[in-house]
């Protein structure tokens, strides 16, 4: 039996087309892109044709995108390449709610010296502008902040940032991890230096993502080592996945609309009912400008482990936090920066969905889920500090 799969902000299956369009790669086409002879030298311009699909996504172009091994390489890529560019600039602003692929590099700089400022958010998640405004300065190297929070799915406001840091001559970084695929990006109207993607959250497959870097862009390589990239990022090139990528990227193009209002009608779907079934239940977030496909909803007075633990045995998947940290016993530092209550950021749950969910999924989750918190709200010690009115 299937899982009824809600994580999709965790990692997304392989799209069928995706899968195909990589297999040649990973059998009769297996030579070496920077080869003078035919055999590998075809790979290269497959390469390209994926490069060019990358780029139609998200409105740039081709030789403004370098192929990386993950969100991860392209937000530390773009935040190194800002530090090497600009030595005597000796600040880094980003926030406190980032991805660990930013916020732990923060404190990395932190701890070399570089004066570090992590923006606060308010109680739905938004960013404090006015904190923004203030903690800019002329030695201010690179700005990195998140395109969606990948807990909550909150939408920043990038372009007003973009804005105010191009007429402070400020380079200016997002990680789009979250947001590419789901809600449109263009980066010819949108004032981004650097733009980061990962090819798993868009129905590729993991070990390959994205680095846009707008063309007159200071910019250090991190990987240094051969040619390839045009010297941008060395390493032999994973082809198959590369190829891959660019075709997750036609695929999401071709189904933003879908994205857009299946998505989310099935996300709302859920949200709704399981508001009105479930007692002591809030949406932690702004519900106006989030991604289409992302609800976190906290149970109060009942464990999120314990949550996903039920859930589980039903085959339905979905998180409690972000899936780089979901690990930790910690409760998530996006909702305790936003000021969530104890009572209820123990027992938040994201649900993350993507265009291949069905309604009949939806039921199913709205018909066992009231059912697992009520039974765990019965043994729960935090339950016992309050009496529980039947419904």
């Amino acid at each position: 039996m299937n899982p009824i799969y809600l994580d999709n902000n965790a990692t997304t299956a392989v799209a069928p087309e995706v899968r195909e369009e990589m297999l040649p790669y990973l059998g009769e086409l297996y030579g070496n892109p920077s080869s003078m002879h035919t055999f590998g030298g075809q790979l290269y311009r497959k390469i390209e044709e994926a490069r060019a699909k990358v780029a139609k996504l998200i409105g740039a172009e081709p030789e403004e995108v370098i192929f990386t091994s993950c969100g991860t390489e392209s937000d530390n890529t773009a935040i190194m390449s800002a530090i090497e560019s600009y030595p005597h600039k000796r600040h880094f602003v980003t926030t406190r709610v980032e991805h660990p692929a930013v916020l732990n590099f923060g404190k990395h700089l932190a701890r070399k010296g570089y004066r570090v400022t992590f923006l606060p958010v308010d109680t739905l998640g938004r960013l404090d502008m006015d904190a923004f405004i203030k903690a800019i300065d002329d030695d201010t190297a690179v700005v990195s902040v998140m395109y969606a929070n990948n807990e909550t799915g909150v939408i920043f406001p990038i372009r007003e940032m973009g804005e105010i840091l191009k007429e402070r001559n400020i380079l200016f970084h997002t990680d789009a991890v979250q947001a590419g695929g789901k809600i449109p990006i263009n980066v010819k109207e949108l004032p981004v230096d650097m733009l980061s993607l990962s090819g798993h959250k868009l129905h590729a497959p993991k070990g390959v993502g994205v680095l846009y870097v707008r063309k007159g862009t200071r910019f250090y390589p991190y990987i240094i080592g051969g040619h390839q990239e045009r010297g941008r990022r060395a390493g032999t090139e994973n082809v198959a996945s590369l190829i891959a990528m660019g075709k997750a990227c036609e695929l999401a193009g071709k189904n933003l609309l879908r994205e857009e209002e299946y998505v989310r009608k099935l996300r709302d779907k859920l949200e709704t009912a399981l508001l009105q079934c479930c007692q002591d239940a809030r949406v932690n977030g702004d519900t106006e400008h989030r991604l289409p496909n992302t609800t976190n909803i906290s149970f109060e007075y009942v464990e999120g482990e314990a949550i996903l633990l039920r859930l589980d045995e039903y085959n339905i998947c979905a998180s409690s936090g972000s899936a780089c940290t979901s690990g930790s016993l910690e409760p998530s530092h996006v909702l305790r920066t936003m000021g969530v209550p104890f009572t209820a950021i123990h027992g938040s749950i994201r649900f993350s969905l993507s265009r291949y969910n069905n309604e009949a999924e939806i039921d199913r989750v709205i018909e066992i889920l009231p059912l697992i918190i009520k039974e765990l709200r019965t043994i729960s010690p935090f339950a016992r500090q309050k009496i529980v009115r039947p419904k």
